[in-house]
């Protein structure tokens, strides 16, 4: 159906940071967004520096930066001055057990107030930042980690005991491990306690001298073969965390900011971290897992300004209705924005007629490091539309020819997304994976591996991937990490994964297997091959469903047919099957 285009409303606060979309475009340059921030004192560029130390040395030491809502009813609050110290300390802890600068510095914890601490701890030492997501299984983390070259992990008892202590053995090179929760004589063995390392650390830390080209971040995505990419960021991203975070989410200095991303997830960091704090506004935390009406109480009781989560959550607030939102008092929610997979046009309009006002949708990924394309609030939103360039930014559709790339000018001609290369948080390489990088580049543009269309008058549309990666509740998930977790198993034989359409996440991950002689495709195996792969997989990576079949399809080179599998399971066309060999439907 044709949905109705919503028109842009009146602001509470004033008018929005961007409030033309084309002055905006023709006045922007990236020098000049540069020049917002203030740089190192003795010359460079530091992520924490912009995002902390600048507003103390401006005398905005005493302003909010960070409101932490334990699970437990706790709140701790954090001034900017606050933040300043206990980061100091962390990098003083860092220099202290020898650490030096460029190497690799692991996160694996929830929402916890130690792990943003130790995320600009690590920047201020010169480090590199990798934040793994909690709900991984170990698996995952241990092949992040030595792809990553860990030295130090940050994390919990609970979390190392279950995720890390199994392959601890394999990964010497892995020096330290702080535990945020554990002291004295309850620690681990070959952990350290990090309250005890901060309590002994001194407050004054000279940040230690980074270039905007040095790397600051590491985060893995997850590839269709293979094992996953890490995408490296520089200390530059800052410029376009920055200004996307004034732009693209309106956020001022007195605002709220309620960014509901883990910060395991590319968007937690550049958004859940650095954005709101270098615009100088207070960065709420909230431990608590999802759950509605514990939402729309923090919602309501912190006065929250601009929100920030993903279609997954919003779907879930859908199936309890409107009548749930208009308990709560919502008046000081300005600005309310999605990200982490297309956002139908249904939640659209059930967010206008819930909160009186739409989520903005906008896309971007982890190898752009920040929001390229965005519904502003500035502008009409078409819903379904991911919106039009964030200024500084040119995307356009293109089609991928025999070694060249053509634009594909037509209003809603179908091509593939493209970018062209040179903002500031743009990936600066694969780890160690030089080639792999080259091939995401070609006839000046980087080619993202999604699909979409552009109408007449600008706005992005999102068709599809390209490829065969899965998105999960805003998660990008690598057939081959599922399979390979798959395959561990004594009964499994061969395995293929497809994403298969949910309401709720988008896509869940759905499995097929082929056996090995002499197990019986029966409900115990099937619930067994679950259980292990939720075991090594985390529940956030692991299949949802499993079938068997006596063979999977394959080419004549041997390669499994997951479009095919797909194909079948949605009673699509299933297409060219000249290179099939084998099969059994």
């Amino acid at each position: 159906m044709a949905w109705p285009t919503l028109h842009k409303q009146a602001q509470s606060g004033g008018d929005p940071n961007l409030a033309s979309y084309d002055e905006a475009c023709a006045s922007f340059s990236w020098d000049n967004a540069r020049a917002e921030l203030d740089g190192l004192p003795g010359g460079g560029l530091n992520i924490a520096f912009e995002a902390v130390d600048r507003h103390v040395r401006r005398g905005h030491g005493d302003r909010l930066a960070l409101r932490w809502l334990g699970k437990d009813g706790t709140v701790r609050d954090f001034s900017y001055r606050d933040l300043m110290l206990l980061s100091n300390r962390f990098a003083n802890a860092l220099r202290d057990l020898g650490v030096a600068k460029g190497e690799r510095v692991f996160l694996l914890a929830g929402r916890i107030p130690e792990l943003y601490v130790a995320a600009l701890g690590t920047w201020k030492a010169g480090c590199v930042l990798s934040p793994l997501f909690s709900a991984f299984g170990p698996e995952p983390v241990r092949m992040r980690m030595a792809l990553g070259d860990a030295r130090v992990l940050v994390t919990t008892e609970a979390l190392y005991r279950k995720k890390v202590l199994p392959w601890r053995d394999q990964m010497p090179q892995l020096r330290h491990v702080l535990l945020a929760d554990a002291e004295g004589d309850a620690l681990p063995v070959r952990t350290l306690s990090l309250d005890h390392a901060l309590r002994q650390a001194g407050n004054d830390f000279a940040i230690v001298p980074t270039a905007a080209g040095d790397m600051a971040l590491l985060h893995f995505t997850s590839g269709t073969t293979g094992r996953p990419k890490g995408a490296v960021h520089v200390h530059e991203a800052v410029v376009a965390h920055h200004v996307t975070g004034r732009l693209a989410l309106d956020i001022r200095p007195d605002d709220r900011v309620w960014c509901t991303a883990d910060p395991g997830w590319v968007t937690g960091t550049s958004y859940g971290i650095i954005a709101p704090l270098t615009n100088g506004a207070t960065l709420l935390v909230d431990e608590q897992e999802f759950d509605a009406e514990h939402w729309y109480r923090v919602l309501q009781d912190q006065c929250v300004t601009v929100w920030y989560t993903a279609p997954t959550a919003i779907r879930l607030m859908m199936k309890l209705g409107a009548d749930a939102v208009w308990k709560y008092d919502l008046r000081h929610l300005r600005f309310m924005a999605s990200v982490g997979e297309p956002l139908n046009p249904e939640a659209v309009m059930w967010s206008q007629e819930a909160f009186g006002r739409p989520f903005h949708d906008n896309w971007w990924q982890t190898e752009t490091g920040g929001i390229m394309i965005a519904n502003f609030a500035a502008m009409d939103i078409r819903p379904g539309s991911m919106g039009r360039p964030v200024p500084g930014i040119e995307a356009a559709i293109v089609s991928r020819g025999a070694g060249d790339v053509t634009p594909l000018d037509t209003p809603m001609a179908v091509g593939e997304l493209a970018l062209r290369p040179g903002w500031p948080s743009m990936f600066r390489g694969y780890l160690n994976e030089d080639e792999r990088y080259q091939k995401c580049f070609a006839g000046g543009w980087y080619l993202t591996g999604d699909l979409a269309m552009r109408d007449a008058d600008g706005y992005f549309w999102f068709v599809g991937r390209a490829d065969d990666m899965i998105k999960s509740a805003g998660h990008l998930i690598g057939p081959f990490e599922v399979e390979s977790a798959l395959m561990e198993h004594p009964a499994v034989a061969e395995a293929a994964v497809i994403g298969k359409p949910d309401a709720i996440m988008g896509e869940a991950v759905k499995a097929f297997v082929a056996l090995k002689p002499g197990f019986s495709a029966d409900e115990p195996l099937r619930k067994d091959i679950l259980g292990h792969a939720r075991k090594r997989l985390g529940a956030a990576v692991a299949p949802r469903e499993i079938d068997f079949r006596a063979n999977l399809p394959k080419t004549r080179s041997g390669k499994i047919m997951r479009r095919l599998l797909k194909a079948r399971e949605l009673g699509l066309p299933e297409g060219d099957l000249s290179t099939l060999e084998s099969d059994e439907k």
